[in-house]
């Protein structure tokens, strides 16, 4: 007996939770601050959050768009509400991704090189950019799930 779409759904939002928490954390705990931080204390979060977060997400944002493709696959006949709110999530999934991938990774690839001595003269300029393009990675973080636990909760009420 192969995987039900039960189980894939529970794979899906334990995935999407690590996600959704990997964005959500750090966004919390030092966004809202990030602006009072001196150069020094910014490059060394910075530093420590890539070198701490680079290869988890690397690994853990694909798998759970993955984990969402059998769901879409064994939901799309018999459970409608259950696969149109998988695809929607897949598209958050993916922007969050192309936001990581065109915006978050080359930001964080120019910081990481940088030393006090050498920052840009703009250099919250871009911090800032950084930090705004997060937020649009916390918010479909947060709705992916958020949809994830509809389309599993709620699919036979609806």
């Amino acid at each position: 007996m192969g995987i039900t779409v039960k189980s894939w759904q529970l794979i899906s939002i334990v995935l999407s939770a690590l996600v959704a928490g990997m964005f959500h954390g750090p966004w919390i705990a030092l966004s809202r601050s990030m602006r009072t931080f001196s150069p020094d204390v910014f490059l060394a979060i910075v530093d420590r959050m890539n070198r701490n977060m680079a290869l988890v997400m690397t690994v853990l944002m694909p798998a759970t768009l993955l984990s969402i493709v059998p769901v879409l696959i064994l939901s799309y006949r018999n459970q409608p509400l259950t696969f149109y709110l998988n695809a929607t999530v897949v598209a958050l999934f993916i922007v969050a991704l192309l936001v990581t991938i065109l915006v978050e990774v080359p930001i964080v690839e120019e910081i990481v090189t940088w030393t006090v001595s050498t920052l840009p003269p703009d250099w919250q300029s871009l911090r800032d950019r950084w930090m705004r393009f997060h937020v649009i990675r916390v918010i479909a973080g947060l709705a992916s799930l958020v949809l994830l636990l509809v389309g599993a909760i709620f699919r036979e009420a609806m």
